[in-house]
């Protein structure tokens, strides 16, 4: 397995630039960019690569070999010995396609020596968890998937997806690999901490909160945030909820306000919740944060030999990078520490993250984590 990779600045002569990347005659080219340059390098990719799966989303801010950057775009080129690559693909007509499209896509990818699939889809219109739950009916409960929503800043307007008919602004796309060589692992944690009491969840539907403890969702979520409450949505991205079951146990799921309703007081949620649970508000330090990366990635060395080479997928959240600032950087090299330097880090930060939830092993979407992936051969 061979990985190179580039970082663009700027739109101007991609073609060019691309020229370190033809030597490696890749299987695979990952893209994680702002939406002016994934828009700009999906057509010079298709003509340069066209035997090589292309895909890849928009961003909240890119992580490469180099750390974070924003208004770029991360290329990264794999060449595998021995395994083999599918996509599929699909549209979706709204979040109440979710569970439809994960089936869709899921039935596209042959199971046959199916070893782990990689998924990025559109992060607004969306719910996560329907999505995964579709692909899950299809492909048997144990198998890998990993990847993450698209994100658009913290502006929540339209994000775009890339796969090899190019990049659009409602697409899911999948990539199975195939093959007995493959090494996929996989680390997810958070470094967030509950705060305040558990309020009961009184009326939901999918990823819609309509009421807690029998009042309206966001007036609830307005009292506990004060001053921040004139920023939402974004400003939801610094309190997200823990999930707690009936029994008031955390579930080790987290959830980001994508949108709020202010006719009906409702708020919508990246992924599901449990209609019969409680919520909990969570905030979080630097450091704290910074740790759960570290963690994640003490997660996936311990699945993997010692000194492999490989790549690793870096996808985080966004209100992390919002909550960390200038320190965003940290939690990536917390990851590249643990992992040293046979790993090449490549990811983007997100408005969902996929990946297992121990000790399960079921693959969810996450909230508020950073989810490490390695993707490396035998």
């Amino acid at each position: 397995m061979q990985i190179a990779q580039l970082v663009l600045r700027d739109a101007t002569n991609i073609n060019d630039k691309l020229a370190p990347l033809t030597r490696l005659q890749p299987d695979l080219l990952l893209a994680f960019g702002a939406s002016h340059l994934l828009s700009a390098v999906a057509a010079p990719l298709a003509a340069t690569f066209p035997a090589a799966r292309r895909i890849g989303c928009s961003t909240a801010g890119e992580i490469s070999a180099d750390g974070v950057s924003d208004e770029s775009c991360v290329l990264t080129a794999i060449r595998f010995a021995s395994t083999q690559l599918v996509q599929a693909s699909t549209r979706l007509s709204g979040m109440n396609d979710s569970l439809a499209a994960g089936r869709r896509l899921a039935t596209q990818l042959p199971p046959e020596g199916l070893r782990a699939v990689l998924v990025f889809a559109q992060g607004v219109c969306i719910n996560g968890s329907a999505l995964l739950l579709g692909i899950g009916e299809v492909l048997r409960s144990e198998l890998p998937v990993a990847g993450g929503l698209a994100g658009d800043g913290d502006a929540f307007r339209e994000t775009w997806v890339l796969d090899d008919s190019g990049i659009s602004s409602d697409g899911v796309v999948a990539l199975g690999f195939y093959g007995p060589a493959l090494r996929f692992a996989h680390g997810s944690f958070g470094g967030w901490s509950p705060f305040g009491p558990a309020r009961k969840v009184t009326r939901s539907a999918g990823n819609l909160l309509h009421e807690l403890d029998g009042e309206p969702a966001l007036d609830v979520y307005k009292r506990y945030l004060g001053e921040h409450a004139s920023g939402l949505p974004a400003s939801g991205l610094l309190f997200p909820f823990a999930m707690l079951g009936s029994d008031h146990r955390e579930t080790g799921l987290i959830r980001t306000i994508l949108g709020v309703d202010e006719r009906d007081g409702s708020l919508t949620l990246a992924g599901e919740i449990d209609p019969h649970g409680y919520l909990k508000l969570m905030h979080a330090s630097t450091d704290a944060l910074v740790g759960g990366a570290e963690a994640a990635a003490e997660a996936v060395q311990a699945s993997i030999p010692a000194h492999a080479q490989g790549l690793a997928l870096l996808v985080s959240c966004v209100g992390r990078k919002l909550v960390m600032g200038g320190r965003v950087d940290e939690e990536v090299e917390a990851v590249g520490n643990v992992l040293g330097p046979q790993a090449l880090l490549a990811g983007f930060y997100s408005y969902g993250e996929i990946g297992p939830l121990a000790p399960s092993g079921a693959c969810r979407l996450h909230n508020q984590t950073m989810t490490v992936t390695w993707i490396g051969e035998d």
